[in-house]
């Protein structure tokens, strides 16, 4: 798999790693489901689940040659580097973007899940009872978890190690959204913005020659939690994709339905029309975390009236079934042109 691809495909390989770095930081949007979209899905599972006793071996031997190609190397290191620059880019540009363009923000994720359905179902013809109860089951899971009550934040390590094992879900189960769930445990701002916004200012101030941060009691423990949460998320990775490829392999199209259905239950969680309801005391004040934010219960979801802002919604919902669709074309031509 690594020798045959070109210039271009590292290229789009890496900017591949950058839509699911994005993706997996926004709530009820799933990284897997621009891996099933761009086509590089079961490769993706199929490298992490190479990372085995086999490769441990080789690693322990030092023969790192042999150990990269073993995992296919190339294709992850491709990925991960996409991934790493989008958490210190393009997911902070994502944060400008929902704090000040929420509506559009959720319109353009909510038009690529739909796009994602649509790739997903068009060429599925495994329709029988299995499948489509399947179907079904993860429809009512997807729906279920959209409308569960978010818990307190926690940043005790044992649990934000458990959350990096669950929250890496969304890269590896499409429509299983891994940002979504750390709001549930309550952990999202801990783990995606202030420990990832810790590292950033602590390699800001490492390239200025400034290390006044290691006396920062609350930056130290906040580079603690990012650690804790990244080792957590690699045995995560690696645990998942070992499960998802066995199920793939002998239950490939029950597993697509399953997916299938998820991701169309998920479209709750993205409905670009809520507002987000905060806890409360009972004379109606809002009742802050340790930190001194504002404490998510759940959102309110609406219809929307029909207005102009209404309509640049809708547009923003067909850029994201186009970006999707176009997704799908360059994987159909790419794979045409490497066959020819």
């Amino acid at each position: 798999m690594q020798s045959t691809r070109t210039l271009i495909d590292r290229i789009f390989l890496v900017i591949k790693g950058l839509a699911m770095g994005a993706a997996n930081k926004v709530p009820g949007v799933s990284g897997g489901v621009v891996a099933f979209v761009a086509g590089f899905y079961e490769e993706f599972i199929y490298s992490l689940q190479r990372v085995n006793k086999n490769a441990l071996i080789l690693l322990i031997n030092l023969r790192f040659k042999s150990f990269y190609q073993y995992i296919n190397g190339k294709f992850l290191s491709l990925l991960f580097l996409g991934m790493i620059v989008s958490y210190f880019s393009i997911s902070k540009l994502l944060d400008y973007l929902i704090v000040n363009y929420e509506l559009y923000v959720w319109s353009t994720f909510f038009g690529m899940i739909l796009g994602s359905i649509y790739y997903l179902s068009k060429d599925f013809k495994e329709w029988n009872k299995t499948t489509i109860l399947s179907l079904i089951l993860g429809v009512l899971a997807g729906v279920s978890v959209s409308f569960l009550d978010p818990a307190t934040e926690n940043d005790n390590l044992f649990f934000v190690f458990f959350c990096g094992i669950i929250s890496v879900s969304g890269m590896t189960l499409p429509g299983f959204s891994g940002s979504f769930i750390l709001i549930l445990l309550g952990n999202y701002v801990l783990l995606l913005v202030d420990s990832v916004n810790a590292l950033y200012d602590t390699i800001f101030d490492i390239f200025r020659g400034n290390f006044e941060f290691v006396n920062d009691i609350v930056r130290i423990r906040m580079l603690k939690v990012l650690a804790v949460f990244t080792l957590g998320s690699v045995v995560g990775l690696v645990t998942f994709s070992h499960i998802l490829n066995y199920i793939l392999k002998h239950y490939k199209f029950i597993t697509l339905a399953t997916i299938m259905g998820f991701i169309i239950g998920s479209l709750g969680v993205v409905w670009p029309w809520k507002e987000t309801i905060y806890k409360t005391q009972i004379d109606g004040s809002l009742i802050l975390d340790s930190a001194g934010r504002h404490i998510i219960t759940n959102y309110h979801r609406f219809l929307p009236e029909f207005n102009s802002q209404t309509y640049i919604a809708i547009a923003y919902i067909a850029l994201g079934i186009f970006i999707v669709l176009g997704l799908e074309w360059y994987e159909k031509n790419t794979r045409q042109q490497r066959k020819a």
